[in-house]
């Protein structure tokens, strides 16, 4: 068995209200074991046989439009892929650990479309950007309230959906798996 997490977009926010056992539940239902969520934004731990990711994040996905009524973009990512997300941000350790996000991303980017993120951004804010394998690393040096860099603003530009958590959010996680 394989220990993955499952990192759900717009859970709890925006009037997409769902308790986490309830999430706890149709997870089960679906016969993944060892479930257990962490902090009451969409972060779901199971065990599952070893397979692709990107259809467990279909499966999920589906799950959440058919069951609760929400359409939630959903990423899936290994303990090794969750530990990189990580040891690579460059801006873990520099950065402080409320600010610093990995921004997980449903595909990789073409490497133009990251440059004209970087330049869209430019002189909008001091936040700082790195891109990463599926993933976008960013520290909102001013505070994520007060950026202008917000999920639309990235989704637009890179071409792909994503859902963010912070550097403190991620070693919990991590702890956990």
């Amino acid at each position: 068995m394989t220990r993955y997490l499952a990192l759900f977009g717009s859970i709890n926010v925006g009037g997409n209200r769902l308790t986490m056992a309830d999430l706890r539940y149709a997870f089960e239902r679906e016969e993944f074991e060892n479930v257990e969520t962490v902090v009451a934004s969409g972060n779901v731990l199971f065990d599952f046989d070893e397979r692709p990711t990107d259809g467990l994040e279909e499966l999920f996905a589906h799950m959440m439009l058919e069951r609760f009524d929400i359409d939630s973009f959903v990423a899936v990512r290994t303990k090794g892929e969750v530990r990189a997300a990580v040891e690579d941000n460059p801006f873990v350790g520099s950065g402080e650990d409320k600010f610093v996000h990995t921004h997980f991303l449903e595909s990789q980017p073409e490497p133009a479309r990251f440059e004209k993120l970087l330049a869209d951004h430019a002189g909008r804010g001091n936040e700082k950007l790195a891109m990463g394998p599926r993933c976008l690393y960013i520290d909102y040096v001013d505070g994520v309230g007060n950026s202008k860099l917000t999920a639309a603003f990235i989704e637009r530009r890179l071409g792909c959906r994503g859902t963010a958590r912070n550097a403190r959010s991620l070693a919990r996680i991590l702890s956990k798996m």
